[in-house]
């Protein structure tokens, strides 16, 4: 797993060198020398260099604290990696380096990436297949292209009114969602989204929506539809 923070998620009193070759040790895969080896190649499959194996996390900035987060991802040869906004806490310069890293690592490694994130332009950049999620209720699933083409749940449609247009003679719709996001400690019974939507019938309040295939690997939770 890669985690939002890149320096809470790494131990600030061990070395790059500790923090990746952990898993080597814990699982007892490498030992000694072969564990720098193993670490110093990892390190550089995200762009790092061999002088940073012995420093500490506040010694780099939040880009390469990311890129060893990511290093340590990859120490076991994984074939599945969860990203749980892993570029959320960085400049926008940063951001697009770290997701062009992750492209090439994905591609190197034949990686399937679960990438968890609310910016709608990182989520189409980064994936294939998109699942929309509201209040840890699954509410449409679908391609990316099929999703940004023609959504079909409410919320679903009122994300994407959000994205702006990189056209300032263009102009989106805007759907404005009212009420607030519901407590997940006590979620509203039914389907979790329906205290602001406009297309809530007495059902939804009650029933909580099936996720259904409405055409070929789409899926819609709703019941309207």
């Amino acid at each position: 797993m890669v985690y939002q923070d890149p320096f809470l998620s790494l131990n600030p009193r061990r070395t790059i060198l500790k923090t990746v070759g952990e898993p080597f040790v814990i699982h007892k895969v490498a030992r000694g020398i072969e564990i720098r080896k193993q670490v110093l190649g990892l390190v550089k499959s995200v762009g790092l260099q061999e002088e940073h194996l012995y420093r500490y996390p506040h010694e780099f900035s939040g880009g390469q604290r990311q890129r060893i987060g990511i290093a340590r991802a990859l120490a076991l040869n994984p074939t599945f990696l969860i990203l749980d906004e892993p570029t959320s806490a960085l400049d926008v310069s940063v951001q697009a380096k770290i997701l062009n890293l992750l492209k090439k690592i994905q591609a190197h490694y034949s990686l399937t990436y679960l990438f968890i994130s609310h910016d709608l332009s990182v989520i189409r950049y980064m994936s294939s297949r998109i699942g929309v999620m509201y209040a840890g209720q699954l509410l449409e699933l679908a391609e990316t292209k099929e999703l940004f083409s023609n959504p079909l749940n409410p919320y679903t449609q009122a994300l994407l009114s959000a994205v702006p247009v990189p056209d300032p003679n263009k102009r989106r719709k805007r759907i404005i969602l009212g009420g607030r996001v519901p407590s997940l400690i006590n979620p509203p019974a039914g389907c979790r989204f329906h205290p602001r939507c406009s297309y809530a019938m007495p059902i939804c309040r009650k029933e909580k929506p099936e996720l259904k295939n409405v055409s070929k690997d789409h899926f819609v939770a709703c019941h309207r539809i």
